[in-house]
């Protein structure tokens, strides 16, 4: 499986893609977000999967573009809502312009992906049904992730079904796309959604796992979650499964910005007394033979199931 050629068949096409309109302080932030890098996982998924139904990844080309610019214009918009001043190692949108200007743009952003897909005919309306429910599914999932910050009772499924719209839904939407792009069958286009949306809840339930319990080479800071006060899974199940004052040390813990090392401490003291570890890595093993299944499930060749279940692999052990 090589990812490498349709990320660089992606990349060049999305250069051309890439114009200098006018005004400039509308369209030099698109370009300079579009340009900052990334693994480009979203897009290359599309053209994948065109190939393995039977395509031609260059029929997808357009498909994927649009994905990879709502992908971006999600991100200078939760850039300025979180106050983020750091995206991919340089400056925000809305940092290194300002605020209104990171708004304006990425609404540009969104309708130039919206204009991506009148290259297509007959797939035209599925392409955008699509698009539209995901699309919303990612704002419903930005407020859930907002709400939440100030909610104490949040229970498991709530925040399943929140990461389900915030992470998963791209994913499996991008496989959809291609799939209807190449002509897939209902069955199929549906096998290869589940799969992606299965695949990425277990891909982000195992970031949640990953940022309290890996070590110094996985490149993240350490606990991060735990130090924003983050209500990951971790933290639910550990307060489903608590006493009540085991749940009151939680909360204060949860409460307080200073002394991060002795915090941290204390809150995976908790999560390790609860067994809540084992109890996230057997959820993400769940999804993970989920997304597995539905792979056996497609009307594909040997080959197009090894790509598939070699990506999956890949993914979550972050090789890719």
């Amino acid at each position: 499986m090589n990812l490498d050629r349709y990320r660089n068949l992606f990349l060049q096409y999305l250069s051309q893609k890439v114009e200098k309109g006018q005004p400039n302080n509308l369209y030099e932030p698109i370009e300079y977000i579009l340009n900052l890098g990334g693994k480009r996982l979203r897009p290359v998924l599309v053209l994948m999967s065109c190939d393995i139904f039977g395509g031609k990844s260059a029929q997808s080309l357009d498909a994927a573009v649009a994905i990879e610019m709502f992908h971006n214009f999600t991100l200078i918009h939760d850039d300025i809502m979180d106050s983020a001043p750091i995206r991919r190692g340089k400056e925000t949108v809305h940092k290194k312009w300002n605020s209104n200007t990171g708004i304006l743009s990425g609404d540009a952003l969104l309708i130039l992906a919206y204009k991506m897909f009148d290259s297509y005919t007959d797939t035209y309306k599925p392409l955008l049904q699509l698009f539209n429910k995901t699309a919303l599914e990612v704002c419903e999932g930005q407020q859930y992730d907002m709400d939440f910050e100030t909610q104490n009772g949040i229970e498991l499924n709530q925040y399943l079904k929140m990461i389900s719209y915030k992470t998963a839904v791209l994913i499996a939407t991008a496989l959809k796309m291609g799939a209807i792009i190449a002509k897939a069958d209902k069955r199929d286009t549906e096998n290869i959604y589940n799969f992606g949306l299965n695949l990425g809840m277990a891909f982000q339930l195992q970031d949640d796992y990953l940022d309290v319990f890996a070590d110094a080479a996985f490149g993240k800071q350490k606990a991060g979650d735990i130090i924003e006060n983050k209500k990951t899974f971790l933290f639910i199940k550990c307060l489903e499964l608590a006493s009540d004052e085991d749940k009151m040390k939680l909360f204060n813990l949860y409460s307080e910005n200073k002394n991060a090392q002795e915090k941290v401490d204390k809150v995976v003291a908790l999560f390790n007394k609860y067994n809540t570890s084992e109890i996230l890595k057997d959820e993400i093993e769940n999804y993970t033979r989920k997304a597995l299944k539905c792979v056996d499930k497609l009307s594909i060749n040997t080959a197009g199931k090894e790509i598939l279940k070699t990506f999956s692999e890949n993914l979550m052990y972050r090789t890719i």
